[in-house]
This record gives C-alpha cells, structure tokens and sequence, in this order.
C-alpha cells in the first residue's frame, strides 16, 4: 500500500481520528496510549523506519510506572546495559575518582533503567505497530486549523481531516514552529554544544564512562557493553550558540576541532574518527520553555514541548510521562480544550522542577572554570572517600 493510499482511505469508524507527528519516543508511546483510550491513531514520521542506535537513555521515576502498565518492563530490565562504573580524569589522563554512575546521577540502584535509545523505541513500536497505522518517509507539509478539524497537507501530497493533531517531533519540532513561531523565541540555550558519534574501542572499555576534563571542555568514551564501539562525546562551552553550524555538517566537524585543537587524553584519536564518522549528532545543550503547550486542536508532548536538555538525564522520562498524561487528559470522549489544559496542569510543577536540574548537571559533568573544576574534583574525592570508609565500617 502506497503513503498516499494509506493517508487517503476512508474510515469506517466514528472514533476521534488523532495525527501524531514523529515516531520517536513520545510520539510511538502516545499512539499507545491515545489506542488504548479508544481513538483512532495514526503516526507519521520523516525517516524511512523506525530510528535504531543512538546513545543509552534513563528510564526513571513516574516514567516506570508507564512502561510497567505498557508490559515492557521485562524486556526492557533485559536491555539495561548495566554501567557500573564512571571515572573521571583530569588535563594529563591521571584518574580523579571512579565510583559508580548512580553515586553522581542520583539515580536508584535495581530500579532505574538506562536502555539504548533504538531498543526503547523498538520496544514500543512492537507494542502498538498492529493496533496503529504508521506512516514512515513523509512528514506534515501544512495545518489549515480554520475549520472544525485540522485539515493535514503532507509532503508525499496526501490531504487528511483529523479531529487532534499533536507534535512529537523533537527539540527542534516543526509542528510547534507552525503553532507559535520560531525555535530562537523558546529555545533556552544552556552555554554548551555537543557531538556524539561511535568510533573503534580502542581502550578496550566495559561497562563503563571515562571523562577527561579540562575546564569549558569534556571528552568522554562510553562502552555500553563489551563490543568493539563506544559511544564518544565531545562537549564544549561556548558563550554563543554557533548557528551557522548547526546547518552546515562540515562547519560542526571544523568548530569541534579547533575546540579541542590542543586536548590531549584520546582526544586527538577521538578527533580523527569525528571527521569519518557517519553518525555524528551535533547540537546546542538547551531547553524549550514554552508559556502553553496546545492551541486549538494541536497540542505538543515530549521535547517538542518541554526539552529539558541532556544535562538533566530525564528527557526520556518526561516524554514517556507526558504521553501517558496526555492520553489519559484525552480519555472518554473530554472536550480536547478542557484535556489539554488538564494536561498541562498536571505536569507543568514537574516539567518546570526538572528543567531546573540542567545547571546541577552542567556544574558536575562540564564545570567551566579551572575552580568550579578544582572543587568539582575535590566533591568527587571526597564522595569516594566517603563510600570507602562507610564500606569498611559495614565490614567490621
């Protein structure tokens, strides 16, 4: 069946037709949940397919409770990949402090989860891909919001009536440039950018994260289990953010290389497989903060409404919560004005309380100063000290 035969064909039956935009996390687990509850959904996306790879996210607090309720807790406690230990090293590669990731994340030891990004989303779209029609390759071209639903242009060429359009389509969401304007007016920017790319494991890593500081600048390898690869990270403080490299893939692989044109450690390694690499993300550490997250018949869920950066561990959360809210706000037929202010109320404090966690993250993981980055080193000294001492007390 061909995109436009799929977006075309009419439907037989009276249920509230809703339009999720991005296939992602939020996305996929609204069309979920919106299921469950009744509607009758359909996701579009942009990729070819589902997204696979890219880094390990957590799966914390409320958000557990949503993938328990969905029965993919076993498969996904079968795809934690289990870190067990987070060194940090300073300017000349000498060892700071080692200890255990949950020691600095304050993440929950047997109950929260960290899980490759690809096997998340795969997980959910197993869950749902029979109940929900998925269309992969096209995206929204145009919203007509003038009359009783939302008339749907798509860049295939498809047109479509929904009752409820709602953008799960990332950080830099297009939906929600339709609704309230340009990205810049919402965009909190955080004073750091970032690439991510997966090159040889060279050190032979297993499980583990090893970070080399200096300050404004981190590099860090990731081994998310015992393959060949690591997950490498390169972030750099930077007053302003560099917007034209942010749409020039050759212009992000230069600004990276004169950040750290002087780094030592395995940077200049690190460096040499950044110009290969065929993965590469780039971007700047940031935050939407939007003033509301709906208006009319379109709403937002996940990062397309509430980013609240890398720095705070729980963007996959948020979005797994938030979709599960918002089905519910959705649920037995409500006004969508009165579902998406319930949304909204309901989750508002804690997106807010979360996003406030990126400067304690920022401070800890790419202190900027050589004295945020001396007395970051010197808590980290002092942590490890602290668990090896109370260690020997529990022995005696």
């Amino acid at each position: 069946m061909t995109r436009t035969e799929q977006l075309t064909r009419p439907r037989s039956t009276p249920r509230r037709e809703v339009l999720v935009s991005g296939a992602g996390i939020a996305g996929t687990a609204l069309a979920y949940w919106l299921n469950r509850h009744g509607h009758a959904v359909t996701v579009v996306e942009k990729s070819a397919a589902v997204r696979g790879g890219g880094y390990p996210v957590d799966v914390r607090g409320a958000a557990l409770d949503v993938v328990r309720e969905m029965g993919l807790l076993p498969a996904l406690r079968e795809a934690h990949v289990d870190l067990r230990r987070l060194t940090f090293l300073d300017r000349d590669g000498a060892e700071v402090a080692s200890l255990h990731p949950h020691a600095v994340t304050g993440g929950v030891p047997g109950q929260d989860l960290e899980v490759r990004r690809g096997d998340l989303t795969d997980a959910l779209h197993t869950a749902v891909r029979d109940d929900v029609e998925f269309v992969f390759g096209d995206s929204i071209a145009a919203l007509d919001r003038s009359g009783h639903g939302v008339d749907v242009t798509f860049h295939g060429g498809a047109q479509r009536t929904y009752d409820l359009v709602i953008g799960a389509d990332g950080t830099h969401s297009r939906t929600r440039e339709r609704l309230f304007g340009p990205e810049e007016r919402f965009h909190r920017y955080l004073g750091y950018c970032f690439a991510v790319f997966t090159m040889r494991n060279t050190l032979g890593l297993s499980h583990e994260t090893v970070m080399w500081n200096t300050p404004g600048r981190a590099a860090a390898l990731y081994a998310v289990g015992d393959g060949e690869d690591v997950h490498a990270f390169l972030t750099f403080a930077r007053p302003e953010p560099p917007m034209a490299a942010l749409r020039d893939p050759e212009a992000r692989r230069a600004l990276v290389a004169s950040a750290f044109a002087d780094a030592g450690w395995q940077v200049p390694g690190m460096l040499a497989a950044l110009r290969d690499a065929d993965d590469l993300f780039f971007d700047r550490a940031g935050q939407i903060r939007l003033p509301r997250w709906s208006s009319g018949r379109v709403a937002l869920v996940g990062d397309a409404a509430y980013a609240p950066s890398f720095l705070t561990g729980q963007g996959t959360s948020l979005a797994l919560a938030g979709a599960h809210r918002l089905a519910a706000a959705l649920a037995g037929g409500r006004d969508h004005t009165t579902a998406f202010a319930a949304y909204e109320h309901a989750l508002r404090e804690s997106v807010t309380g979360t996003q406030d966690l990126a400067g304690r993250g920022g401070a800890t993981l790419f202190p900027t100063t050589a004295q945020a980055l001396e007395q970051r080193d010197d808590r980290l000294r002092r942590l490890v000290a602290d668990r090896l001492l109370a260690h020997r007390e529990s022995q005696e």
